[in-house]
């Protein structure tokens, strides 16, 4: 039996071919899943996020194998990492939604000082639990599936080993901080509403019986109060946030309104 030389040869260029398609694309994950959510998280260990790279790199690299580059280079590298670090952040500013409404609500219903310090930066608790329950419901609905179809179309409108243009990347971004500071407020605006209602009542009660210390009586009640909103108002809320981010899961670098 004779060893066919210009076979293996063949099949060692394919091979180094489809390792440098597949780094490229293990590029633009990795930097995506520093900031993904769920996957992402800083309290996630980084051994088992870097198994998730590797998972989320085998799923997406035979998709997109066809269009990489020939040559691989390392402009092509860093191109890659950008990519993946927007695609990355767009998803984060929506949990980033979740932790903004958090804040108001927290200051709103005097629970700001209740600080959830499970996460890295720590927040008020009301932030903590909606954050946590946003999450939950994500990956019950496929989190993990969606990520993988939006990495994989990314490559249509971000190609591997261009960079995006540096005026449609600023546009993109300010609209997405946008939306995720608009969608916080519109999230907390009820309860920034009953605040101000209850506080007015506070006010004229006080002017009307002004030896009633209604500090003792109404700093609790606005707690309980807060509470209660947010265990009747929690379901509405979550559900309005999920169609927020389906909504971004299905164009993630479309410009909102």
């Amino acid at each position: 039996m004779t060893l066919d030389l210009s076979h293996i040869a063949e099949l060692v260029g394919i091979g180094q071919a489809l390792l440098a398609s597949a780094v490229l694309v293990f590029l633009r994950i990795g930097a995506a899943l520093a900031l993904l959510p769920a996957f992402g998280e800083q309290s996630v260990p980084q051994r088992v996020r870097l198994v998730i790279a590797l998972a989320f790199t085998a799923v997406v690299a035979p998709a997109v194998a066809t269009s990489m580059p020939a040559e691989p280079r390392l402009l092509h590298a860093a191109a890659e990492v950008v990519a993946g670090l927007a695609l990355g952040a767009v998803f984060r500013l929506m949990i980033l939604a979740l932790q903004i409404s958090g804040s108001i609500i927290a200051q709103a219903t005097s629970l700001s000082q209740m600080a959830g310090s499970a996460m890295a930066e720590p927040q008020p608790a009301v932030g903590q639990v909606l954050m946590v329950s946003g999450l939950a419901l994500a990956v019950m609905a496929g989190l993990h599936v969606r990520l993988a179809e939006a990495l994989i179309l990314s490559y249509r409108l971000l190609p591997p080993g261009a960079f995006p243009s540096a005026a449609e990347f600023a546009t993109w971004g300010v609209a997405q901080t946008a939306r995720a500071f608009s969608l916080g407020f519109s999230l907390a605006a009820p309860f920034a509403i009953a605040s101000l209602m209850y506080n007015l009542a506070l006010g004229a009660i006080n002017r009307a019986m002004p030896a009633l210390m209604v500090s003792f009586i109404g700093a609790p009640a606005l707690s309980a109060g807060g509470l209660a909103l947010l265990a009747l108002l929690s379901p509405l809320l979550l559900s309005v946030w999920f169609s927020a981010l389906q909504g971004v899961l299905d164009n993630p670098f479309a410009v909102p309104p």
